[in-house]
């Protein structure tokens, strides 16, 4: 199987590392092949940007939506200077939301993201590594779920979506599998008696996942990573070594 691994911890000497290792380990000696994605190595930037506009519209949006997203003044406010707004306007003068939303759509995306898109493309399966930050992934790694997973690519929406009916979201995401190992600074159970790991498994495996066609999603966690011992360490990362090598 060939997984793409997406790893985020600003530390390279941090027990987050020690697990991408130990995974990556199990991975080759189970047969699989893979990639990973260092996103704090490679500086991603998880802001979306006025370029990732070309990810949001498509001239199969209905009309009415063209028409709630303005998009004309949004290719105007696009537009720096005078000079560019005028040619701007010059451009659109005879041209149907429906022509200007083709054109946004045709230009080029951010590099990154298609970098990063084409990753996911040739991929089977997707793996996550990092530690739990506000109850959620890191902010990086947050971003690149949203600027990666972007209309078009991951998922997009049918007339009753776009009208707010969450059954109207269509997955386009072809990978077979997911797994998410996350750290925890707190004892697992504290984050069961509040609610908190009901919240990441809706929020990140359900909605994050699942929703753009993942059909199998796992999520593991090793918690009160600060307070173990080193024993219950080397456990997880052993722990860490057979989800790779049994993937």
């Amino acid at each position: 199987m060939r997984v793409l691994v997406v790893y985020a911890h600003p530390n390279p000497w941090s027990l987050n590392h020690a697990i991408l290792e130990s995974f990556t380990k199990g991975l080759t000696d189970g047969g699989h092949t893979f990639e990973v994605v260092d996103l704090y190595a490679i500086q991603f930037d998880p802001i979306a940007r006025s370029g990732d506009l070309a990810s949001c519209v498509s001239e199969d949006l209905p009309e009415w939506v063209l028409e709630a997203l303005n998009i004309r003044e949004s290719v105007l406010q696009g537009a720096r200077g005078p000079i560019k707004r005028f040619l701007a306007k010059r451009w659109m003068r005879n041209k149907s939301l429906k022509d200007i939303a083709r054109a946004i759509s045709q230009m080029k995306k951010p590099k990154e993201v298609l970098e990063q898109q084409a990753k996911v493309a040739r991929s089977d399966a997707i793996a996550f590594i990092s530690p739990v930050w506000w109850n959620n992934f890191p902010t990086i790694l947050k971003g690149w779920v949203e600027r990666v997973f972007s209309y078009g690519f991951a998922y997009s929406l049918n007339e009753s979506g776009w009208r707010g009916d969450v059954k109207g979201r269509v997955p386009l995401l072809k990978l077979k599998k997911a797994l998410i190992i996350n750290t925890l600074f707190f004892k697992e159970q504290a984050y069961k008696e509040v609610g908190l790991l009901d919240a990441m498994r809706i929020t990140i495996d359900e909605w994050g996942l699942k929703y753009p066609g993942i059909p199998q999603v796992d999520h593991v966690y090793f918690s009160g990573v600060y307070a173990v011992d080193v024993e219950t360490r080397k456990g997880w990362l052993e722990q860490a070594y057979h989800l790779g090598k049994e993937f």
